[in-house]
């Protein structure tokens, strides 16, 4: 098969490759709802998906939903979040961030960009998250995975997580832009190891530009 020659081929063929090697990704924050995904994916900042999945049980047995969330003390969760790093902020985040859920949106997650990017704590690539993966609609998470394997396979050469995310938004169709992050996040940490890159086991080592065999 010949190598895809552009930055869309490029992708199209990562798109294919790893949806065979990754059928069954999904996101690794432990959730039942939009709310809960919003908030472990804000404590999920410089922090690890199996930290936060620590200690988010504990923390929606007591506050299940916005509204709970919104009256809850600043103290109370500072301890039930403590393990996390910057956990003051993050708590101070969430908090606000419920409140604002309950000011602006009867306590429901809204669906688009703007609002969501307008609540406490909630930039681009959160945003993206739950879209994505508990709201239904398009979304492309950057996170250091997916900016870092995107520019190795020279899909682009931006480096602001923003500009990377608007050039792959049209390589990717709209409703599986969200699984792709996805499966771009588990190569970059199972294969494509920052330090370590397995380029030998890679699935994509036939065309990437970046490979060292």
């Amino acid at each position: 098969m010949a190598k895809p020659r552009s930055p869309k081929g490029r992708a199209r063929r990562t798109h294919e490759r790893l949806a065979e090697e990754y059928p069954d990704a999904e996101c690794e924050l432990d959730h039942e709802n939009a709310f809960q995904l919003l908030v472990a994916t804000i404590l999920s900042a410089q922090a690890t998906d199996v930290g936060v999945n620590k200690v988010t049980p504990d923390l929606f047995a007591r506050f299940g939903d916005a509204e709970a969330l919104a009256g809850a003390s600043h103290e109370e969760v500072e301890q039930l979040i403590g393990s996390l790093g910057l956990f003051r902020n993050k708590a101070k985040s969430i908090i606000k961030c419920a409140n604002q859920l309950v000011e602006r949106h009867d306590g429901q997650v809204p669906t688009s960009m703007q609002d969501l990017t307008a609540l406490a704590g909630v930039g681009r690539k959160t945003a993206n998250v739950v879209r994505s993966v508990a709201l239904g609609q398009p979304g492309l998470p950057v996170d250091t995975h997916v900016l870092r394997l995107s520019r190795l396979l020279e899909l682009t050469t931006e480096t602001d997580p923003v500009k990377v995310e608007h050039e792959l938004n049209p390589m990717i169709p709209a409703g599986e832009r969200g699984l792709f992050s996805l499966r771009m996040i588990l190569h970059g940490r199972r294969v494509c190891i920052a330090r370590r890159p397995n380029c030998a086991e890679c699935v994509l080592n036939d065309f990437c530009p970046s490979v060292q065999i």
